[in-house]
């Protein structure tokens, strides 16, 4: 008796080793997969300004990194004694105007030198609805809680969505031509814009990026891939109790589960015993001592360091 709906899924070319340099961008589930990465040693780096929801605010912040166009004073702005900068998440912030701009263009250098050597780049788009500031005109990446009225919504379009990935990737492409791009859809629920509207939304993204992925296409690239995290957690994980408290974020249970999938398609099989390895030794250092002055503990923690020498000699791109 069948009781699940399977989506066929087969290991692609190029995967991911130890080697490998992954650049993670997009709404909150980049940091699911990315906090996997992380655990298991991967060399990554996630969003370095923050979560950001939709295609056009990616776009915006590779143009910048490849055509090192640096942030300026005119780029940020006041609220509440803070500032901030519409083109990235609030956590990036600052308490003045001068230090913000600092601390974007350092963090722009960071992306700019990561995005010229990564190997792979994991773009996940959360919403398909964006927000125009009126008196710039401009799409922002986030309303930093700036009146409702200084912004129009809107609902990008699957032809916009599509040139968007289009110019992301080609620009990508003018820096680091071997740059093997993987495309998802995020399978958050974004509820606050409505129900209706939520599902219009992931529908233009899955549109778009199919528009422009579709080996028929004529602005096909073909290092780039989709991978079906959106139809996963849909058709696979179709239950509420893979759902973490709000009902709208995927669970400990389904983030596991959409991980172990993405292994088997973009993870090489060879890195599974030191992914073995590396567990091991991340269970070792959550281990807590009833009594750590006890001769079995400072035992368990020499040959615990003693593991993790030997592996970071193996590997020097690891570190504990």
């Amino acid at each position: 008796m069948k009781l699940q709906t399977i989506i066929p899924l087969s290991p692609e070319k190029n995967q991911i080793d130890y080697t490998s340099k992954v650049l993670l961008l997009g709404s909150c589930f980049t940091e699911n997969i990315g906090g996997k990465l992380d655990y298991f040693k991967f060399q990554n780096l996630q969003n370095p300004f923050g979560i950001v929801f939709h295609p056009l605010a990616i776009q915006n912040l590779v143009q910048r990194a490849v055509t090192n166009e640096k942030f300026t004073e005119a780029d940020v702005f006041e609220r509440d004694g803070q500032w901030f900068s519409f083109e990235t998440h609030s956590s990036v912030t600052a308490t003045s105007k001068k230090d913000l701009v600092v601390v974007l263009n350092a963090k722009l250098k960071e992306f700019s030198a990561y995005l010229s050597e990564a190997s792979h780049i994991i773009f996940t788009f959360g919403t398909a609805w964006v927000y125009r500031h009126i008196a710039s005109d401009a799409v922002v990446a986030n309303c930093h809680k700036v009146p409702q009225q200084n912004f129009e919504k809107e609902l990008l379009s699957v032809a916009k969505i599509s040139a968007s990935i289009e110019k992301t990737v080609l620009l990508i492409s003018e820096i680091n031509p071997s740059a093997i791009s993987l495309i998802t859809v995020s399978p958050v629920r974004h509820i606050k814009d409505g129900f209706i509207e939520n599902g219009r939304s992931k529908a233009h993204l899955i549109a778009g990026i199919h528009q422009f992925i579709h080996p028929q296409s004529k602005i096909h690239h073909q290092k780039s891939y989709y991978f079906p995290s959106y139809e996963l957690m849909m058709d696979e994980l179709r239950d509420y109790r893979f759902y973490a408290e709000d009902m709208l974020h995927p669970n400990a249970t389904a983030i596991q589960y959409i991980w172990e999938k993405f292994k088997l398609v973009w993870i090489a099989s060879e890195t599974e015993p030191l992914q073995k390895e590396i567990d091991t030794i991340q269970r070792g250092l959550q281990h807590r001592a009833f009594d750590p002055k006890s001769a079995s503990y400072k035992k368990f923690r020499t040959d615990l360091d003693n593991k993790i020498r030997s592996l970071e000699k193996k590997l020097p791109t690891i570190i504990f």
